[in-house]
């Protein structure tokens, strides 16, 4: 690769874009006197090394990587439920303004180190001087909890350089489940306080109308 500047500018481009895009429909939401299913949103642009070391792991040509490397362009919406995630993949389905090429639910089908998130891989258009370049975008939609445990796991890995001692991997494993356990408790609460404000309110209107 002779100039990585000028090969990921359009990956950043798109990143700035989609985290414009959907930090819009966070404030729609903030606007309106519905449930904002998106606590924040986040964006990257893999490091130059990062690229080279899995482009070696993979066997991905350097000369294959528009396609071959899906997630060179990185964009991460964070939830405070997880009911949340289906409420934004259904937002992000119904888009015209990129095509959804891939679907993975790693939070139905976790992963075997227990990570858990939904990805989509998004061919999104880029309008550079030269033309339009569609170039592959990852979409990570997760809840805080999932968010916080893979933020923590991802820190691990590299200070290990991948070779996570296997009680450690245990380990994580376990905290993986505390934390989607905490998530299902959240969501009961919520549940639970929806149903007692719904009761309130009833209250409140049949002793208006005596």
């Amino acid at each position: 690769m002779s100039n990585w500047n000028i090969f990921l500018t359009p990956y950043r481009q798109a990143v700035e874009e989609l985290k414009i895009k959907l930090k819009g429909i966070r404030e729609q939401y903030q606007q309106s006197s519905k449930h904002t299913p998106i606590e924040f949103v986040t964006g990257r642009v893999k490091p130059v090394s990062s690229i080279l070391d899995k482009a070696k792991r993979k066997n991905i040509p350097l000369d294959k990587l528009e396609e071959g490397m899906q997630d060179l362009a990185g964009v991460r919406i964070v939830t405070q439920f997880v009911e949340d995630i289906e409420t934004v993949v259904s937002l992000i389905r119904t888009r015209k303004d990129f095509e959804i090429i891939e679907e993975r639910d790693y939070i139905i089908e976790k992963k075997p180190s227990g990570y858990r998130s939904y990805h989509l891989v998004l061919r999104y258009p880029v309008q550079t001087i030269e033309g339009e370049k569609k170039i592959l975008v990852e979409l990570q939609v997760r809840t805080l909890a999932m968010n916080f445990w893979a933020t923590i796991e991802h820190s691990l890995n590299y200070k290990y350089s991948g070779e996570i001692p296997e009680d450690i991997k245990m380990r994580l494993q376990r905290a993986a489940e505390a934390a989607f356990l905490l998530d299902e408790e959240m969501s009961i609460i919520r549940d639970e306080v929806r149903e007692a404000q719904e009761i309130i309110t009833k209250k409140q209107e049949q002793g208006r109308k005596l």
